[in-house]
């Protein structure tokens, strides 16, 4: 038998029984729509709740000052820690796997310009700042670190914040006034999502240059004119993140005389590890949605075992008459696998065409923020092809095995006798 005769007979005898093969063939197509749907789901849920948790900042150490719970160099428990703006430049030396150390401060101030006014978060930091919480310049800059040196009266507006005290119009080089000093608009933020804070969303915030913040609204007494709220940390890398938070750890525990290991005197918020624990919930989804579709899968491979079961016995006579003409066990076994191959080929490829389709309409709406849409990966898909297709081999092997090992003569006796 030609190649051509043996497609012509495998698109005959699916035809014969349409109804069976086509309800074979949904089965295919839905476990591999399926399957491609729900890990699509999974990553664009991974990868969007990933892109608004990178808006907080990136490998960021958040270190708040607490209150000792032990006993530490003679010290008594129960000292507030409250850090200072020297504390950077003292331990930078002690923490080599740490690449950026800055400390912070917010207020809230009424903010005014010619057009509107608000009460809004003012942050001060340093340069690497704008890095460090990522936050991307929308039209003009961001402060310098020449703008830090001279303590020039600048500002940096969030987004938001923007769109309060501008509306529509063009902010840069106008001024501002801040607690009624006045300032000068150098930059705008771009919009960004955000899931999380520790003292309110930066699109809703306005920023200037620590050493400004320090000049015209320094502490009140009885607290140090250089405390501080906060220490914000980067590592270095990824790799680098544990070694930095133990450095921290001891340096600020030498400096303020408690216990390294007292996490109530020294909190830290360790971004990294939210992200991790986060990660780990969405790849358990991934696996699971994923186990659901190769469960899919296997109920589609037992229609197309079913199909070739049937076909096998309804093709009894038809099987006996190709050996007694001189067809081998192996050109039977052969055409059958065709049979079960030329199923799952266009069974596969609808569902492949199917999903992309539907994945494509999907992400042409508006995503909500912490979801990228339905992602799935050419890699994965035709991996899930991959699996369908050994599924379906393993499935069509004994139905197939059976067609071989018919005796020619028993199959002419059956069927007459039928």
């Amino acid at each position: 038998m030609t190649l051509k005769d043996l497609f012509v007979d495998t698109v005959q005898t699916l035809w014969a029984h349409k109804l069976r093969t086509a309800l074979t063939m949904f089965g295919i197509t839905w476990g591999v729509v399926s399957i491609t749907l729900m890990v699509g789901a999974g990553e664009g849920l991974s990868q969007g709740q990933q892109k608004v948790a990178a808006g907080l900042g990136k490998n960021l150490l958040i270190l708040f000052g607490g209150r000792t719970s032990t006993q530490a160099g003679g010290t008594r428990a129960g000292r507030f820690i409250q850090f200072h703006a020297s504390d950077p430049a003292t331990i930078a030396p002690y923490c080599p796997s740490c690449e950026h150390i800055m400390p912070e401060i917010s207020k809230q101030l009424r903010v005014q310009s010619s057009y509107n006014g608000a009460f809004l978060t003012v942050a001060a930091a340093y340069p690497a700042f704008a890095d460090v919480r990522s936050i991307d310049v929308g039209a003009g800059r961001f402060y310098s670190q020449a703008d830090c040196d001279e303590a020039r009266p600048v500002v940096f507006l969030g987004s938001d914040a923007r769109k309060q005290l501008f509306a529509d119009r063009n902010p840069l080089g106008e001024t501002v006034t801040i607690g009624g000093k006045p300032y000068t608009v150098i930059g705008v933020m771009r919009h960004k999502e955000q899931d999380s804070s520790y003292d309110g969303q930066d699109i809703r915030k306005v920023f200037i240059p620590f050493p400004r913040m320090m000049l015209d609204f320094p502490r009140k007494p009885p607290a140090r004119p250089d405390a501080v709220d906060r220490l914000l940390v980067a590592a270095r890398s990824f790799a680098s993140h544990p070694a930095c938070k133990r450095e921290l750890r001891a340096s600020l525990a030498r400096i303020y005389n408690c216990d390294p290991n007292d996490e109530d005197a020294l909190y830290i918020w360790d971004t990294v590890e939210n992200t991790k624990a986060f990660n780990q919930m969405t790849d358990g989804m991934k696996y699971f949605l994923g186990a659901v579709g190769i469960a899919t899968l296997l109920i589609g491979g037992i229609g197309v075992m079913n199909v070739m079961l049937v076909a096998v016995r309804e093709r009894t006579r038809e099987i006996g008459l190709r050996k007694a003409v001189g067809a081998t066990s192996r050109s039977i076994l052969f055409q059958f696998f065709v049979e079960t191959a030329f199923v799952v080929a266009i069974s596969g490829g609808a569902g492949l065409l199917v999903a992309w389709a539907m994945c494509t309409v999907v992400n042409s709406f508006p995503m909500p923020p912490f979801f990228a849409g339905l992602l799935p990966t050419w890699e994965f898909s035709f991996l899930s092809v991959a699996l369908l297709g050994l599924i379906a081999f393993l499935a069509g092997m004994y139905p197939a095995t059976r067609a071989a090992l018919i005796d020619p003569i028993e199959a002419l006796r059956h069927e007459a006798g039928g």
